[in-house]
């Protein structure tokens, strides 16, 4: 019998060798992207998923429009029930469809409503190359060796935010990217060697009733996913915000018995430090992480995790997860619960 929690942890531990696929993959298909690109003429990108996926491309949003090429990113629900909020554009529009499965019913139907509004450009990116949404796709990016046994996305996620890295890195004309992100494996691996019993303490304390996750531009699609995570593996309150965001009544919940946790970045980390030395004053417990850790030593944070990546926040993205993805499945065994299947959820979501 399997014990529990086992995938989970197997899964989040293993992950830099899926990182090292997805770059693999990412790299190989580089020349049929931007054939496609240049095929339809696109002036825009459209990332697309549910759940985690939405969370990945709110990320992934911002990061293309940081290199220059109008994005957004839309919950796949919206896309397929709400569909004049693309109309006017689809027609030079690349949907870029993020789904762990390829069958994630809202997926498979925001693909159909995206054709049928005109749009001529789908591109998936999941972990499973024959599913039904890479068969809507007209290219499927797929990372095989980041298929999960455990129901909530920890190393499917990342795998495929590195994937959408690379690919909006060769998109904005930067050729080089997959060559720059090569050490994000190796770099992943420390990290989880050097922080992964501070995620197991932390997480084992129990006092912690409520978690708010803190981020900026694309950081806070990563604060939202470690939100998420907490919520379906400990089935803990856990909040995500963007960071100066908390400032404006969030903040109201913060007491002694609340982690703070900031996702700091390079462009804004005076401001960054700001709320997050606030809302220590405040009395929350805080976990900064932090490139350089020395915002944590300034405001004196209780708990820090330097990145130490020598990469500008763009490309250290995926760094943040590993530890966040540890404190969750470790608050989840702390309540005797099992990480590996979070209550009322499934590994495919249909309707």
């Amino acid at each position: 019998m399997p014990t529990r929690g086992q995938y989970t942890y197997h899964e989040i531990t293993s992950q830099p060798d899926a990182w090292a696929e997805a770059l693999t993959v990412g790299r190989s298909y580089a020349d049929t992207l931007k054939a496609l690109w240049q095929q339809l003429r696109a002036t825009e990108l459209l990332f697309t998923g549910c759940g985690s996926t939405y969370y990945l491309s709110l990320a992934a949003a911002a990061l293309a429009c940081e290199a220059g090429l109008p994005a957004q990113a839309a919950p796949a629900s919206q896309i397929w029930l709400f569909p004049n909020l693309a109309a006017g554009r689809t027609s030079h529009t690349m949907l870029i469809a993020v789904s762990r499965s390829g069958e994630t019913s809202e997926t498979v139907r925001a693909i159909d409503a995206f054709r049928q509004d005109g749009g001529r450009a789908v591109v998936a990116i999941t972990c499973y190359p024959d599913s039904t949404v890479a068969r809507q796709a007209d290219l499927v990016l797929a990372i095989p060796g980041a298929q999960e046994a455990s129901v909530a996305q920890t190393r499917s996620f990342a795998s495929m935010l590195v994937l959408c890295q690379v690919a909006i890195g060769q998109l904005a004309g930067d050729d080089d990217v997959a060559q720059r992100l090569r050490v994000l494996p190796d770099l992943g691996r420390r990290l989880i060697d050097l922080y992964g019993s501070l995620a197991a303490g932390l997480g084992g304390q129990v006092a912690i009733r409520r978690f708010f996750f803190l981020g900026n531009g694309p950081c806070y699609g990563l604060a939202s996913e470690a939100m998420l995570k907490m919520k379906e593996m400990s089935l803990s309150d856990s909040e995500a915000y963007h960071t100066l965001e908390f400032r404006h009544g969030p903040k109201s919940m913060v007491d002694q018995e609340a982690l703070v946790v900031g996702l700091v970045t390079d462009e804004v980390r005076a401001q960054e430090s700001a709320v997050l030395a606030e809302t220590k004053g405040l009395g929350a417990r805080l976990l900064v992480l932090d490139e350089k850790d020395d915002i944590g030593k300034v405001i004196n944070a209780d708990h820090r995790v330097g990145l130490a990546s020598g990469l500008p926040t763009k490309e250290r993205l995926v760094l943040y997860l590993p530890i966040l993805q540890l404190l969750a499945y470790h608050r989840s065994l702390a309540k005797g619960l099992n990480p590996d299947g979070p209550r009322n959820l499934t590994a495919v979501v249909t309707l």
